[in-house]
């Protein structure tokens, strides 16, 4: 009699997914490797090609039409070579030339993509804003679709015009912060409609966790909504809670879709003390508290904060794009000004 044959399914256990999840990490982190050494060859190879391409031009020897037979010879002889079109060959020499006299900037520049270095070359104007979205691309590791998303939020315009508004405990006891935190937080990708309630911005950002990350940056994690805070024999509820891990601090957000009135930070600093006497470990340091409001007047904003005691700050979200030929413009009469005021 034919004995037929049994499969067997692979049994799944505790041991083995750790072993298992181990293999797995040593193939991405392998695979990271690879790609972060493809990608240094790669990109001193475009910057040496633009260095001979610069020097040829300079020399008065070459000029588009020697550009695009380089690129025919190229495609004829490496026919499997890609990415050594006429337009691309001509990004190499502007790459090379715009970094060449900052050897500090061209430290960086093995650190990102060359699409990367497309965006920033063909969509900033200034050294500054550069530097500003190579700095920023590397520290937060941005895909190339969030570093475009940033650069079509004027990120940059934002961070120079309107730098974060926070209390004096804040820089004091937490001297990174500035850096970390925003003043405006750009929410488009939640598609909340004009007369959205708080519930609704909560709920958004919730659902959304991943991109809301990305928009407050790297090392925030997340702890939970409608967060219990029980004082007194009464239960109060954080709207959200983060940690962040650089800081080591524990972060507190609440929401409001109206304009920011002073009144609104008593209860944000309430939070604050209940979080630090009852949730905090005794390795955190002071908890954060983060006001998000749907607008503000910063001169209204610094007096509330001037005597606050708490490390607090007010910021505002949008839901659309901003401006971004206005902010440019705001953005060039703030260097004319500063020009002027170096000059005097």
């Amino acid at each position: 009699m034919k004995k037929t044959a049994i499969s067997r399914k692979p049994i799944s256990t505790p041991v083995a997914d750790s072993a298992f999840a181990e293999v797995a990490c040593l193939i991405a982190a392998a695979r990271h490797r690879a790609f972060r050494t493809v990608n240094t060859v790669l990109i001193d190879l475009y910057w040496q090609v633009g260095e001979y391409i610069s020097r040829k031009v300079a020399a008065e020897a070459w000029g588009k039409s020697v550009i695009q037979e380089l690129a025919t010879y190229l495609h004829r002889t490496e026919p499997d070579l890609h990415g050594f079109s006429a337009s691309n060959l001509w990004r190499m020499r502007q790459f090379y030339e715009t970094y060449r006299d900052t050897p500090i900037l061209a430290a960086l520049l093995r650190e990102l993509p060359w699409s990367h270095h497309l965006s920033i070359l063909g969509r900033s104007k200034r050294t500054e804003e550069r530097e500003f979205y190579l700095r920023t691309a590397i520290r937060e590791q941005w895909s190339g679709r969030e570093l475009n998303r940033q650069m079509d939020g004027c990120l940059f315009e934002r961070v120079v015009l309107s730098p974060p508004k926070l209390s004096p405990s804040v820089k004091a006891l937490h001297p990174d912060a500035p850096a970390i935190f925003k003043d405006t937080y750009l929410l488009d990708f939640l598609n909340l409609p004009d007369d959205h309630s708080e519930g609704d911005l909560q709920k958004g950002l919730v659902s959304d966790l991943r991109h809301f990350l990305i928009e407050l940056g790297p090392d925030f994690c997340f702890i939970g909504e409608e967060f219990r805070l029980q004082v007194g024999g009464e239960d109060f509820f954080l709207d959200l809670l983060f940690y962040h891990r650089g800081l080591q601090c524990l972060v507190a957000l609440e929401l409001k879709i109206t304009r920011f009135k002073p009144e609104h930070l008593g209860k944000l600093e309430f939070y604050l003390e209940a979080l630090d006497r009852d949730v905090r470990k005794p390795h955190e340091r002071p908890s954060i508290g983060i006001l998000l409001c749907a607008s503000k007047d910063n001169e209204v904003v610094e007096y509330a904060l001037s005597r606050s005691l708490s490390p607090a700050l007010v910021a505002q979200y949008q839901t659309i794009l901003p401006e971004k030929a206005l902010l440019q413009r705001k953005l060039a009469e703030f260097y004319a000004l500063e020009t002027s005021r170096k000059k005097s």
